[in-house]
């Protein structure tokens, strides 16, 4: 029969071991060298090609995973079934991080996407009928990225101090008294031909084929707020492979890419 005593050494030791597992555990998973992306369909996903092939030769091997909303890919990230993500502005993860407790963080920007204002019925916002109907994203920070496009082009006025999350409460002056719809972001351009008028994220026009640069009515400057950013969960943002990540993606290969595929539509923030 063992005695209290004669445990007592054995309990350390299992202990100690599990402890130096633990430790090794977390360095492995933290000098990997395959990892999951997830992207949304487009820009990102096709940037993302591109930071494969570059960080194929620096030892990391990337999968990139699609996802068609701009919800999943960050719980996907919070759950570990990702490793990073890359679609989303500093702005709408400050918002999902205070809404849902995610503990992800920013290690990079990518580039910016501005935001355009589509018609199918009009060619500049001042033809606006009245009480036309606005299709715009109905998440709070690219909802309130839409409003802010549309009063900084002096279409609706928005109260003092709003930040970047006004909502459609928050508009004060709205004088050819425009109607505004809330759709998922992945679904405002299947609905411009139905509306007057979509404020449409760019990946997501560019999926639907429409050029920023040629279709938009309005288009955000290219020195707005919402450089989008590569993403991942607090406890790997000093990991080896982040490193190497971001030195694939910060590259001149990348660069030339993202000028030479998008011709200004999108526009490197590194």
């Amino acid at each position: 029969m063992f005695t209290l005593s004669a445990l007592r050494p054995l309990a350390a030791a299992v202990a100690l071991a599990a402890v130096v597992g633990l430790g090794a555990g977390t360095a492995a998973a933290q000098d990997k060298t395959s990892i999951r992306i997830g992207v949304t369909p487009g820009s990102h996903e096709e940037v993302m090609e591109v930071v494969r092939d570059v960080a194929r030769e620096k030892g990391l091997t990337i999968e990139i995973v699609p996802f068609s909303d701009y919800v999943l890919p960050n719980t996907a990230l919070a759950d570990g079934d990702l490793d990073a993500n890359s679609f989303q502005h500093q702005p709408y993860l400050d918002q999902q991080v205070k809404d849902r407790g995610f503990t992800l963080v920013s290690v990079a920007k990518n580039f910016v996407e501005p935001m355009g204002i589509y018609s199918r019925s009009v060619q500049s916002l001042d033809a606006l009928p009245e009480g036309a109907q606005i299709a715009i994203p109905n998440d709070p920070t690219n909802g309130g990225r839409a409003l802010l496009l549309l009063a900084a082009q002096n279409v609706i006025g928005l109260k003092d101090g709003v930040g970047l999350t006004p909502s459609p409460l928050d508009i004060t002056e709205n004088p050819k008294k425009l109607r505004f719809t809330e759709v998922d972001a992945a679904q405002l351009p299947r609905v411009l031909p139905d509306v007057a008028a979509a404020a449409i994220n760019t990946n997501y026009a560019l999926e639907a084929g429409l050029n920023p640069l040629k279709d938009a009515v309005v288009i955000e400057e290219a020195d707005s707020p919402y450089a989008n950013i590569v993403v991942v969960r607090g406890d790997n943002a000093d990991a080896a492979w982040v490193k190497t990540l971001v030195e694939s993606y910060h590259t001149d290969t990348v660069r030339a890419f993202i000028l030479e595929r998008f011709q200004g539509a999108v526009v490197p923030a590194f």
